[in-house]
């Protein structure tokens, strides 16, 4: 197994005894572009010998499943396979759950259930330190910028910026059709226009148009038209 990155993407095992969570879990890494599920293992037997077979990158490993230990297992991964890095995903929730997994050197630790955005930030994360690794590796040498960098987690406060964890029922593609759909309309939309914009319902685009008003990004003004009652009008900022 290569620690460089050389352009493919991160091969990805999940280690989950549940099979419906697994499939969910896949679904979601290979949303994110630069990584690849290779592997799904159910219990100890399989994750051991998907392991040796496949030598993933990245392993995303449960706490609990038949025949075995999540922590157990993250120690063997560490013996055995140094260059692999593992992420958590769990309901185990007892903090010496977490400072074992944090001492035998997990790369992150998630709390099920499972947040897409959440993930997605870890795995922007884990693919700017792998990178990071990948320059690094070539000279051989690191100065304490260089430390620094990898120890805080590069690109975290960037990532953070970049995929803003969304409120329940708000999907980031929806919200930026809806971005573009206000920006292009001059005179600002209702939540009726937005709705047919974007093939949803009335209550559904207000939701949406809520929610960009309540972060700043767009103004909400009432419409008194002729008949009827006062309408709210949306526009971005720089269209007020």
């Amino acid at each position: 197994m290569s620690t460089e990155h050389d352009g493919q993407n991160i091969e990805v095992l999940i280690i989950e005894d549940d099979v419906k969570i697994a499939e969910i879990n896949r679904r979601f890494i290979e949303k994110v572009e630069g990584f690849r599920v290779v592997g799904i293992a159910t219990d100890d037997g399989q994750a051991k010998e998907q392991l040796d077979i496949l030598q993933p990158q990245l392993v995303m490993l449960d706490v609990f499943f038949p025949g075995g230990s999540g922590l157990e297992l993250l120690s063997y991964i560490r013996q055995h396979y140094r260059d692999m890095d593992v992420i958590m995903i769990t309901a185990a929730k007892e903090i010496d759950t977490v400072k074992e997994a944090v001492r035998c050197g997990a790369f992150d630790y998630i709390i099920k259930p499972l947040i897409f955005n959440r993930l997605q930030e870890t795995l922007l994360r884990y693919l700017d330190f792998h990178r990071e690794i990948y320059r690094l590796h070539g000279s051989g040498m690191v100065d304490q910028s260089d430390v620094d960098r990898l120890l805080s987690g590069s690109g975290r406060k960037e990532h953070r910026a970049e995929v803003p964890l969304l409120p329940k029922g708000i999907d980031k593609l929806t919200l930026d059709k809806i971005i573009q759909a206000i920006s292009a309309a001059e005179g600002g939309m209702t939540a009726e226009q937005i709705a047919k914009e974007i093939g949803a319902s009335r209550s559904t685009g207000r939701r949406y148009l809520e929610h960009l008003v309540s972060s700043g990004e767009v103004f909400a003004d009432l419409n008194y038209g002729v008949v009827g009652r006062p309408e709210r009008v949306y526009r971005k900022k720089e269209q007020v």
